[in-house]
């Protein structure tokens, strides 16, 4: 019966690993581009550096720790989720474009 607190032991090792949850958690948000006059626009749909701190600002808002990535996103990528009411999707014919930030946990 030596095994038996082997046995045990390994149970409950598997027990505890099954229900730990994920540490980390990425989230996509996808945030329509308005031109706020400070050129941070610019920053974020071209994914320079300039875009770095409002992407962090903006996941931090939400409660996640960082932005990991940011950029223009094309509403054909985004099938379905962003509505035709939203003006079109191309900058200079009166439309809207969109941002997408990940946010990391």
């Amino acid at each position: 019966m030596k095994s038996t607190p082997l046995l045990v032991a390994l149970t409950a090792f598997a027990a505890l690993s099954a229900t730990t949850p994920a540490s980390a958690d990425n989230r996509v948000f996808i945030i329509a581009n308005q031109s706020d006059g400070y050129g941070i626009d610019e920053c974020l749909a071209n994914g320079q550096t300039c875009g770095a701190h409002a992407a962090r600002a903006y996941c931090q808002s939400r409660e996640f720790t960082e932005a990991t990535a940011f950029r223009r996103v094309d509403p054909d990528e985004v099938t379905g989720a962003i509505p035709a009411s939203a003006g079109g999707h191309r900058r200079g014919s009166g439309g809207a474009e969109f941002i997408a930030i990940t946010c990391h946990r």
